[in-house]
């Protein structure tokens, strides 16, 4: 696939992940060696979607330019929207910002999901830009609205492609989200390739820090759909409470425990 962006002279070329090229192709967001675990991790989750309906469209230069999407009943988040697609990622970083790849990105997505009958598009994002989740500014843009937020200022925005016959919502334990818990819990799925290199480093901080960490790692679409948050690729909670969204490093853990 072939486009020029309205933004920009520049000809990119995009291909589509699927299972026969996989081995192949670098993962965006996970640019190291293929034998790397953040790497190996994410195409694994990748594999295992793709019979869901996933589809994971990249620039073919290298770099971070792609876009994830799957229809919202397979998504692994806790929201009811039947009908709709549910775009997991959409990541345009670097020198590839400011030409248009944003728009290309959303359009083919855009044109996919009409051709395969969907109501239109949500996305997770929040009033104002936070790390890991969709700019609301680009989103209000392209004529997306606020359809549902959570307790915690997560919202959920859609685009409609005709009538809004439903609207897609969080569902009840998402929109509240806490857990009767004690100490550090985090959330997490292999969707974002940073957790299966940083996850376990960080529980070996708690340990070696004496902190109470708990990890539970969501490994289906049945856990993830039920999970107490709306954002399911990484929530961190302490003493019940939610507390962010940001992938933690070491030295961000640290700087956590110092508050």
């Amino acid at each position: 696939m072939m486009t020029r962006s309205k933004e920009s002279k520049h000809i990119m070329e995009y291909i589509k992940v699927t299972n026969e090229n996989i081995e192949k192709e670098h993962i965006c967001c996970a640019i190291s060696n293929s034998n790397d675990i953040q790497v190996s991790s994410k195409k694994a989750w990748l594999s295992e979607r793709f019979e869901d309906g996933l589809v994971f469209l990249k620039s073919a230069e290298r770099g971070k330019c792609f876009i994830e999407y799957i229809p919202a009943e397979n998504a692994w988040n806790p929201i009811s929207a039947d009908g709709y697609m549910y775009i997991d990622c959409l990541w345009v970083a670097g020198s590839f910002k400011g030409h248009g790849y944003s728009s290309d990105l959303l359009n083919a997505c855009i044109e996919d999901s009409k051709n395969k009958g969907k109501k239109g598009l949500c996305i997770l994002a929040a009033a104002k830009k936070k790390p890991f989740l969709a700019d609301p500014k680009f989103l209000k843009y392209k004529g997306f609205r606020v359809c549902d937020e959570a307790d915690n200022g997560i919202q959920l925005w859609c685009l409609f492609f005709g009538e809004k016959t439903s609207l897609p919502k969080f569902k009840e334990g998402a929109k509240h989200p806490h857990i009767d818990e004690i100490g550090y819990v985090l959330y997490y799925t292999n969707q974002c390739p940073f957790n299966a290199k940083y996850v376990p480093v960080v529980e070996e901080v708690a340990k070696e820090k004496g902190v109470q960490f708990k990890a539970i790692h969501l490994q289906s679409k049945e856990q993830a759909q039920s999970a107490p948050t709306p954002i399911t690729t990484y929530a961190l909670f302490y003493n019940g409470k939610y507390l962010t969204n940001e992938q933690m490093n070491d030295k961000r853990f640290l700087k956590l425990l110092e508050k």
